[in-house]
């Protein structure tokens, strides 16, 4: 994903007042406070991190990314080969069933990445493309050829829109039935899914690494107000709680029954810029915006230095990151310049906020008031998360802060997303470069490393100097849980190995 974009479904009042009852009737069960609700469980269909990050344990994929987050494993397809030509993959399916008993087998894989490749609601139709043919030779073998060689592609089957779904199950429920109530391939079920409030998964007695699942169950509730999250979980009616605030974290440490994590991430957050709005599609009113914001008062007010000064849209740590990319010095002076330079005065723009999400609401007050010192008006619009990405889809916004974590190993997936004029409108910020594209497209095909690897660097540069968005800062995963829960870890791209979570007896 990816921000992959939130989408905050509304809970009622009584949500939390009921958290505690839920987990005393299941001692066995995880309870996860987080802010959103889930929208689909429909792997092609989504590209939210409240979606991947539940499904990583619903569905399992070909290939897994492991633990470190830094490289791929076996997941249900227990080992492959590669042509010499590097245009056909072989894969050998592991013995495994869905949670309904039924096989998993290599037509079932062929059936998911064809219909990521081609069903009309993928939103990741781009990336599958290079697939010319994916056929099951047998159950348990599928070969898959490829349209031309692609480095990123082994990559790209971890990620969990590849999730392996059910063929017969699909075919038989109908897509918006399985996408209510699917067939897991991976360690939990989908027992119940109570809209608006939360996500009820029990253990999948199926899943072929069952006997590493110790939970019973885990519960996603959806809890919008960071405040009442984390106060959830300090008087333990949640065993958990994601997206801490920054400025809750110092607090939370010093709580003897909460142990607060902060994991690699290869989360960014960013400022996204409407190239059709007027004036902005014009880039030295583009780069004054970029001049006229104070990155390391955001990352020290805002992040109360947890975070770090992002420079790229490639984050620091992650396969191509340019260390030395080019990073625009706060300079108000420089930022009324360039606008005058333009014949730009009075420059008004609309900020869509996601309300009740503080670390965004103290973003935008902030980008408010030094924006302000170049001349330059912001309007806050602040809207419930769960309108805003249509919002942006629509156009009907001027600056938004979004934030992204990669789902692959590889960059493509982010870049063809964010810089290759896909479906997705360039991250909907409608920035156009047709050397960018160009050099996008390249990049995946390119084989040689070194080769390969200057061209992301020169897609940086490009991309930077064009000013397609604003790089705000890079952040741990920030999450807590009560002490008494063992193997709490979400990895740098974001998955949660609940598989390997333990809830011991609370004292």
């Amino acid at each position: 994903m990816l921000k992959k974009w939130m989408k905050i479904g509304m809970v009622t009042v009584m949500t939390s007042l009921s958290i505690g009852a839920s987990i005393a009737e299941a001692a066995g069960v995880l309870t996860i406070g987080r802010r959103e609700d889930s929208s689909t469980f429909d792997p092609i269909k989504t590209a939210q991190n409240i979606d991947f990050w539940v499904f990583a344990n619903v569905y399992d994929v070909l290939i897994r990314v492991d633990k470190s987050g830094t490289k791929l494993e076996p997941g249900l397809a227990e080992s492959w080969e590669v042509s010499d030509d590097g245009l056909t993959y072989t894969f050998t399916m592991r013995d495994a069933k869905f949670s309904d008993g039924s096989a998993i087998t290599a037509e079932d894989a062929a059936f998911s990445l064809l219909r990521i490749r081609d069903d009309e609601g993928s939103l990741w139709s781009d990336s599958y493309s290079v697939i010319d043919t994916a056929e099951a030779t047998d159950p348990k073998t599928l070969v898959i050829k490829l349209k031309g060689p692609s480095a990123p592609f082994l990559s790209t089957l971890a990620m969990p829109g590849a999730s392996i779904i059910s063929k017969a199950g699909m075919e038989s429920l109908g897509a918006e039935t399985y996408a209510e109530s699917p067939i897991a391939s991976g360690a939990f079920t989908v027992k119940e899914w109570r809209r608006g409030d939360r996500v009820i998964l029990e253990k999948n007695p199926n899943f072929w690494q069952a006997d590493r699942v110790s939970l019973d169950g885990v519960e996603w509730i959806s809890i919008p107000d960071d405040n009442t999250r984390m106060l959830d979980v300090q008087a333990g009616q949640i065993d958990a709680a994601i997206f801490v605030p920054f400025s809750r974290v110092e607090e939370l440490q010093k709580d003897e029954n909460l142990e607060v994590h902060l994991d690699t991430s290869t989360r960014e957050d960013h400022l996204l810029i409407n190239h059709e709005h007027g004036e902005l599609g014009k880039k030295e009113v583009r780069e004054a915006l970029d001049y006229a914001i104070d990155k390391k008062a955001v990352v020290d007010t805002v992040t109360f230095g947890l975070g770090e000064i992002a420079n790229s849209y490639i984050p620091k740590g992650a396969l191509y990151h340019k260390d030395d990319n080019l990073e625009r010095p706060y300079d108000p002076e420089k930022a009324k310049q360039l606008l005058a330079d333009a014949g730009v005065e009075n420059l008004t723009l609309d900020y869509l906020v996601n309300a009740g999400n503080e670390v965004d609401e103290q973003i935008a007050v902030l980008l408010q008031q030094q924006l302000q010192q170049a001349g330059i008006t912001v309007n806050l619009q602040k809207m419930d998360p769960s309108q805003t990405w249509d919002m942006l889809v629509d156009g009907d916004y001027d600056l938004s802060v979004m934030y992204w974590t990669n789902d692959i190993l590889d960059p493509d997936q982010k870049t063809t997303f964010v810089l290759g004029h896909d479906a997705n409108m360039n991250y909907m910020t409608r920035y156009k470069n047709d050397e960018v594209k160009a050099l996008v497209a390249e990049a995946r095909l390119e084989m040689d490393p070194a080769k390969r690897e200057q061209m992301y660097m020169d897609i940086q540069t490009m991309a930077k100097d064009d000013v397609h968005w604003i790089d705000l800062y890079y952040s741990p995963y920030i999450n807590v849980s009560r002490k008494n829960i063992e193997g709490f870890y979400q990895n740098p791209l974001g998955r949660f190995f609940l598989e390997d979570t333990v809830k011991n007896e609370a004292e």
